[in-house]
């Protein structure tokens, strides 16, 4: 049987974060979920869990339920109960420092001021884990903090399903093909 990988989806939990920015990790996890038809979501490791096949590869599904600058708890205990190397995790997550639309895949490096990435670094104690990260761009005025916690536009909701769908390919290639192939094909795409 081939190795597990786990796939975390980062953001806040409860309906009035639902459509933050911030949330871009379980809107592709949501995604990845709906895509595999199949398995029912548990309460475990401090978050929404499943478990699920993507091209025939065994894959869990986590989406931390504590807030995000504590979501590497979550990660942590299912990393350590299902015994998955930082190698074979994908944290999915909001990126500032790309535009919004972009989507692309990163293998380790830092949490770029993230505070979920540099909690799941924190708790699982090796930051080589790949991310898939989800570009927002940055405010163009004001606070980032309020930036990441405030809805979508009503010009960029057309584009959620697409640019959505694009982030649960990228996790799909990276299960599919390894985290540096995808890197090298997938970052490449306009």
């Amino acid at each position: 049987m081939a190795e597990a990988t786990l796939v975390v989806g980062l953001g806040n939990p409860g309906p009035s974060y639902a459509e933050n920015r911030h949330n871009f990790g379980f809107m592709v996890a949501d995604a990845l979920f709906a895509r595999t038809g199949g398995g029912t979501w548990q309460e475990k490791f401090h978050g929404r869990f499943v478990r699920v096949a993507v091209g025939g590869r065994p894959v869990f599904l986590l989406k931390p339920m504590k807030y995000m600058n504590v979501s590497g708890r979550s990660l942590a205990r299912a990393a350590g109960f299902f015994q998955i190397a930082a190698d074979r995790i994908i944290v999915v997550h909001d990126e500032l420092d790309l535009p919004f639309g972009t989507v692309r895949i990163k293998i380790g490096g830092g949490a770029g001021g993230h505070n979920g990435v540099e909690s799941c670094i924190a708790d699982l104690g090796d930051p080589g884990f790949v991310r898939v990260r989800m570009g927002i761009g940055r405010p163009p005025h004001g606070d980032a903090t309020d930036f990441v916690l405030s809805d979508f536009s009503v010009d960029e909701r057309p584009a959620m399903t697409e640019i959505i769908a694009h982030g649960a390919d990228a996790v799909e290639n990276v299960i599919g093909h390894g985290a540096k192939a995808a890197m090298n094909s997938f970052n490449k795409r306009s």
